[in-house]
């Protein structure tokens, strides 16, 4: 009897721990990062342009419907900060959003969130701070990182190194470009393109890729919210690979 019980016992231990990882990584159509330059180049009148804008987007009512839409009817959602290479900040954690009340929850979040601005602009930072986000909690059909800046990268190793790390690990990079009124030092000096075209050829990667375009922080707004409605559809629709908002 003592014999069965063990032997019970270790049979049912590989289920439960089974169990275990099925209940910590709850099934969502999306996993969504989305990374927020906060370099020195984004002043604090722009810095809360971008926070007011991604709190309108999920407070709106067409992207929670997008949000409840899917197979799953719900997303995760993490927001971070970055600047230096060795700078990113998570100042909302990782999130179901299944209900307008669990959107407007996460909006609450994005509008007690600091406001912080430090040095430099290290994209590949915070590509690769993206990447180690993955899987802990939830389990998305699609894993996506949302990078938004108004700088090319100054700061870490070169983008195109962890570009191709995190497009190995099956993510799928796009960006939001915002073109400041006052552009970059760096990059003229550098001889770089200019930062829609710098986003389009050196950041995003992954299947149906894309990238968007705000012409100065206050088109900011509806950038971000017709960004993030492409970003949780279902199923994609095939959009352009580059949308402009004035």
């Amino acid at each position: 009897m003592l014999r069965r019980s063990l032997l019970g016992a270790a049979l049912a231990t590989p289920a439960l721990l089974l169990s275990g990882r099925a209940r910590a990584n709850a099934p969502v159509d999306v996993e969504l990062i989305l990374a927020v330059d906060v370099s020195r180049s984004v002043d604090p009148e722009e810095q809360e342009l971008q926070f007011t804008g991604y709190e309108a987007a999920f407070r709106d009512r067409k992207l929670i419907e997008g949000i409840m839409g899917g197979p799953v009817g719900a997303i995760a959602c993490q927001m971070f900060t970055w600047s230096d290479w060795h700078i990113q900040t998570i100042v909302v954690p990782w999130t179901r959003l299944d209900s307008p009340a669990s959107a407007h929850g996460f909006a609450d979040a994005i509008a007690a969130a600091p406001r912080r601005t430090w040095l430099y602009t290290s994209i590949s930072g915070a590509m690769d701070f993206a990447a180690r986000q993955f899987g802990q909690g939830f389990e998305g059909t699609r894993k996506v990182v949302d990078i938004s800046g108004d700088g090319v990268n100054n700061s870490g190793r070169p983008v195109a190194d962890a570009r191709e790390e995190a497009l190995a690990q099956g993510i799928v990079l796009n960006g939001l470009a915002v073109l400041d009124k006052q552009p970059s030092p760096f990059a003229q000096t550098a001889g770089l393109p200019p930062l829609d075209t710098y986003y389009r050829e050196e950041v995003i990667g992954g299947p149906g890729a894309f990238l968007v375009v705000a012409e100065g922080f206050p088109a900011f707004e509806a950038a971000v919210r017709r960004k993030i409605i492409r970003e949780i559809a279902a199923v994609p629709a095939p959009g352009a690979r580059v949308e402009r908002f004035a």
